[in-house]
């Protein structure tokens, strides 16, 4: 009896390391937008006339994994891509990991962005692992009404 107790001991501490392990690893998540997968902050700035002047869009990605992000994004608008330098910035936690990344739109992408049907956005870590998710259309609904106000 004790050897079958700690038979299955051995065997239920396999499987817990094992699932750790690939649960540390690797992103389970399965999400449809980007608003799904990540903390999304979308802000606008205007000058004093009250002209549109910018926009800067601010994500944070929680993982298991250590991977970092790299400094550059994609966005497209309706296709049409727009590579964009990022500033990111990783906070090391017990079980997660936070990865921030910083965006600062380009004007001429803002234009595209008021009139875009399907905004997507693309970023990558230094694994070799890229997220390329579109804009929810709720989501890209109330980013275009903070450029447009």
């Amino acid at each position: 009896m004790q050897k079958i107790l700690l038979g299955i001991g051995a065997v239920l501490m396999m499987l817990g390391i094992f699932g750790m392990s690939y649960t540390w690893n690797h992103d389970h998540r399965n999400l449809k937008t980007l608003e799904e997968y990540a903390t999304l902050d979308f802000q606008a700035s205007r000058d004093e006339q009250g002209n549109l002047e910018g926009a800067v869009l601010s994500l944070w990605d929680y993982r298991y994994d250590k991977a970092q992000l790299l400094k550059r994004a994609i966005l497209f608008t309706d296709g049409a891509p727009w590579e964009i330098p990022a500033a990111t910035k990783q906070t090391r936690a017990r079980w997660m990991n936070e990865n921030k990344l910083f965006v600062s739109l380009p004007k001429m992408a803002l234009r595209d962005l008021i009139l875009a049907k399907e905004v997507r956005f693309k970023f990558f870590y230094d694994n070799g692992q890229s997220i390329d998710l579109p804009l929810g259309q709720k989501e890209m609904v109330a980013w275009q009404r903070k450029l447009r106000w």
